[in-house]
């Protein structure tokens, strides 16, 4: 079947058709009936290929022919658990059914022995699963697990804002810590100190890797799990949402056969995505590419990626050090984040390695300067780096509830809307594909300054980032509020959310 899939919205009202078939037997099979249409039965599936012993016993139940409309994966499995699987096959439904004999304990007063006990039992294991299953079909890239007084808080974090999420019973508060301590081979004793594990899943035939971070609160602990779906996290560089010139003149500086590239940005803006859609370019099979990351958040097919592992000394520069004795073409490395990593990248470059890595700062001629703090030579830095991209990502308008408008009051004060050409706009207004934020995943805006003979000279006179980017914008640079504001005047994005990511 290669039809376009349907709107996820034509699931939303469904009712059983039948009690014969289960939950479980539907997923299995990628099937679910929507309705009966005369002698014809409408059936919903992801697949490519529906097995046919499949199809005929849904003729039978049916006595009708069968006809398969496309949708995607996950809007038919949840339909699936909300339609014909029991109560307690969503989240809300299971914690719903879970009444605690024992009152909101302390997880202090709860022996080890029992709560290693309690964290294995069926309802807290089936709990746990849902909301990462939720989780996943919500698309949410973290959960945030707190602990309060009145219980466990629990929130999705989906493009890029929290979300409330069903919170379970407050007597299993500590029994659902442990758990998912089990799951990430933490130790459920100790509640005293941070903890960091991994969690690896395969969660509706999607391969998940889940990063678990637990901190002692006034209130038992907090825990946060990062996402990692295998299945989403390849993307190509033309889906990363640059504008045409931005997308030619970076595609060009990351097929250099040597100097540094570096992506900027805040934690979470994407900078790892947009380096892995740079190797997946350049990768032809005939160079030697490889990297050192903290931590590998995806493998990369027939690259070689090194984790930092500092408690056993394993660090950037000690990791990149090695790597530069393995005869590579192409190094990434995760982020320049100290003097040594700094001074390993640039010394690569020089030698004729291209170098890819990230830093943390708010724009494009920041990196140059700060590469400078970092007690990097003037000149090192002029002759290495040929790009730097400044990036962050805006939530993208819901296609389903888009509508035209006009900028509130609030943008129409901090920008000259008229001069901009943003008269008229566009906002999603909410719908349940939304869940009524009116915005339906995420893109990058972007700043790229590519350096020339004439910024090189300056960087050497140690020029500020101020008067680099008076310089670089004169030139032509896009700044990340002139390609937000690009994406809003097409209708990608809003104009507060481009306010929210770049200043006016």
């Amino acid at each position: 079947m290669t039809a376009a899939p349907h709107s996820a919205t034509e699931l939303l009202d469904l009712e059983r058709l039948t009690t014969t078939l289960s939950a479980d037997w539907l997923e299995q099979n990628a099937v679910l009936p929507l309705r009966v249409d005369g002698e014809v039965l409408v059936v919903a599936t992801w697949a490519d290929r529906v097995d046919p012993l499949a199809l005929d016993d849904l003729r039978l139940i049916f006595n009708a022919r069968v006809a398969l409309e496309r949708f995607e994966e996950h809007d038919v499995r949840t339909a699936i658990r909300r339609v014909y699987a029991p109560e307690a096959a969503t989240a809300e439904g299971l914690i719903a059914g879970l009444t605690g004999e024992v009152s909101a304990n302390g997880i202090e007063e709860i022996p080890l022995d029992d709560l290693l006990h309690l964290a294995n039992e069926a309802p807290v294991v089936r709990l746990v699963n849902l909301l990462l299953i939720e989780a996943l079909d919500a698309r949410a890239s973290d959960v945030h697990l707190e602990g309060y007084q009145d219980g466990l808080r629990v929130r999705y974090r989906v493009d890029g804002v929290l979300q409330k999420a069903p919170a379970p019973p407050p007597h299993l508060t500590a029994a659902i810590i442990s758990r998912l301590k089990i799951m990430a081979e933490l130790d459920i004793a100790e509640r005293r100190l941070p903890q960091d594990g991994r969690i690896r899943l395969r969660l509706q035939n999607r391969q998940v890797d889940v990063r678990v971070s637990t901190v002692p609160t006034l209130r038992g602990e907090s825990v946060v799990l990062r996402l990692l779906d295998k299945e989403r996290g390849r993307i190509s560089l033309t889906e990363l949402g640059m504008a045409a010139d931005t997308l030619e003149l970076f595609s060009e500086v990351v097929s250099r056969p040597h100097g540094i590239v570096l992506v900027t940005g805040p934690t979470g803006s994407g900078k790892t995505t947009t380096l892995y859609a740079a190797v997946e370019m350049i990768k032809t099979g005939r160079e030697k590419i490889l990297t050192v990351e903290d931590p590998v958040e995806y493998e990369l097919a027939g690259v070689p990626q090194v984790p930092v592992n500092e408690k056993v000394g394993m660090t950037f520069a000690g990791a990149l050090r090695a790597l530069l004795r393995q005869d590579p073409d192409i190094i990434l490395v995760g982020e320049i984040r100290d003097a040594e990593t700094a001074q390993i990248a640039t010394q690569a470059a020089l030698t004729g390695h291209l170098v890819l890595s990230t830093l943390h700062t708010n724009d494009a001629p920041t990196a140059l300067t700060r590469l400078l703090d970092l007690e990097i030579a003037a000149y090192l830095v002029a002759s290495t780096v040929d790009a730097v991209l400044a990036q962050r990502l805006v939530r993208v308008i819901c296609p389903r509830c888009k509508a035209e408008t006009r900028p509130d009051r609030a943008a129409a004060r901090r920008l000259d809307i008229e001069a901009l050409g943003l008269e008229r706009v566009w906002k999603g207004q909410g719908c349940d594909e939304c869940r009524g934020t009116g915005y339906r995943g995420r893109t990058g805006v972007y700043e790229l300054l590519v350096m020339d003979n004439e910024l090189r000279l300056e960087v050497q006179r140690r020029r500020g980032s101020e008067e680099l980017r008076g310089m670089a914008t004169a030139k032509g640079m896009r700044t990340l509020l002139d390609d937000g504001i690009r994406a809003a005047r097409a209708g990608v994005t809003t104009i507060d959310e481009v306010l929210r990511v770049a200043r006016a």
